[in-house]
């Protein structure tokens, strides 16, 4: 990284996980937007303070025997700032508990359904032959799981919370919004896996780069992001700024992951690939503003 003077506060909000609570909160506020409804604060505060929450939790149950001997930059800070990530996880588990009772008992309900889910992701739930393993270690669950967590929390958490307060939605477009979500996660997720290959052949990690091959999944990550703008052209009714936003973050999300090596510092996967989910929130707030300016 040349500017080393920016590591420090970056990796702060990398490494601890504020970021991609951010991230995830900006995909909750994008379903809102996209529908033309109001902002549930209360909701995008759940999805970061469980993204916080699960993502470092994940982090203290995956702890590895050494962590100074990892190559990530990711794992040093994380295990050499071991204390600041458990608080950070307490707090955000806390948080949530006054933040959840606000909730509908039907949000409330596949809020749950989707923690359980998450946290299968690492914790030690089924026997291998030497260890007990998550569903992480289940050949392909890696990336569906991540993926359908992420489409859960960030569509049909805010649809449910808006229907129980008089908002219908169509089934129709729920369906749309979480299989294109579904999709641009799964594009973006795919790359880390990708990086980690050698890694994960040790750990018998069964991902989709292992299954595939490195070519392979990197042209199905593009794939990936062509289905996703077919759906955003198909099933609409006519070509909105906002779309076009939308279009054009995806075009540099493709082009990011074409880019993307697995020489390349762990900066470029974790702020800008990850990145990508604000800008998505980012180009539909400034164009919806700016359509509605003129």
């Amino acid at each position: 990284m040349r500017y080393t003077w920016l590591r420090r506060p970056l990796d702060f909000i990398l490494f601890s996980n504020l970021f991609i609570a951010c991230c995830a909160m900006a995909q909750g506020a994008l379903t809102y937007m996209l529908l033309k409804a109001p902002l549930d604060f209360t909701v995008i505060a759940i999805l970061g303070c469980a993204t916080l929450f699960l993502y470092n939790f994940s982090m203290i149950l995956a702890r590895p025997k050494d962590p100074a001997s990892s190559p990530h930059r990711r794992v040093h800070w994380i295990y050499a700032h071991y204390k600041l990530v458990v608080t950070l996880t307490v707090l955000s588990a806390i948080t949530l508990i006054p933040l959840t009772l606000q909730l509908s008992i039907g949000t409330i309900t596949l809020l749950f359904f989707i923690g359980l889910l998450a946290l299968s992701y690492s914790f030690p739930l089924f026997k291998d032959k030497t260890k007990r393993v998550g569903l992480r270690n289940l050949p392909g669950a890696k990336l569906f799981i991540i993926s359908m967590v992420w489409a859960l929390s960030c569509v049909c958490v805010p649809i449910i919370e808006l229907k129980s307060s008089g908002t219908s939605v169509s089934l129709i477009a729920l369906l749309l919004l979480t299989t294109k979500r579904f999709l641009f996660v799964t594009a973006i997720t795919i790359p880390f896996d990708i990086r980690d290959l050698f890694q994960d052949k040790q750990y018998n990690l069964k991902t989709l780069p292992v299954i595939l091959g490195e070519k392979k999944s990197a042209l199905f990550c593009q794939a990936l992001l062509i289905v996703y703008i077919v759906l955003l052209l198909i099933f609409v009714p006519q070509l909105t700024l906002a779309i076009a936003g939308l279009i054009a973050v995806t075009l540099l999300t493709g082009w990011l992951i074409f880019k993307s090596r697995w020489e390349k510092d762990e900066y470029y996967y974790f702020f800008y690939l990850d990145g990508t989910l604000i800008l998505q929130f980012l180009s539909v707030f400034i164009l919806q503003y700016f359509s509605v300016g003129f």
